[in-house]
């Protein structure tokens, strides 16, 4: 059943991790595990931090995001065993390449909140991005 647009968003920020999908220019669809926390006016962060290792501090993601600024979170419950517990929450994001100082700090302590690995704030940086639509389903 399709969920009331409340309802969506009340899953996705209760979502711990998610899949971020931008676009690539030749492969299209460029899909990633990501954390993230929502403010209560709809902005998310994304952070890109320095606990993971990674082959560049310049991601993917951000050549995606500048050259179109659309992007996807997708969150999701799955049960193996038990299909009337399945649902899917997917957010239609706009990204907000100059978001303010303010904006990302306040992201920035929402992650900190949220995850252990991020008491210290080992940001380089947080994407801001803000929620544009936001669509799901459950089987119960």
């Amino acid at each position: 059943m399709r969920l009331a647009p409340d309802a969506a968003m009340a899953r996705l920020v209760a979502a711990d991790h998610g899949i971020l999908c931008t676009v690539h220019a030749t492969r299209g669809v460029d899909a990633v595990p990501c954390v993230f926390a929502i403010d209560g006016d709809g902005f998310v962060g994304i952070p890109v931090d320095r606990v993971k290792p990674k082959s560049s501090s310049r991601l993917q993601r951000e050549r995606n995001l500048e050259s179109d600024s659309r992007a996807t979170l997708l969150v999701e419950q799955w049960d193996r065993d038990d299909w009337s517990r399945l649902w899917w929450v997917r957010a239609s994001l706009q990204w907000e390449p100059d978001p303010g100082a303010e904006l990302e700090e306040g992201l920035g302590a929402l992650l900190e909140e949220r995850y252990a690995q991020y008491r210290d704030r080992p940001f380089d940086r947080v994407h801001v991005l803000r929620v544009v639509e936001v669509t799901g389903w459950a089987a119960s």
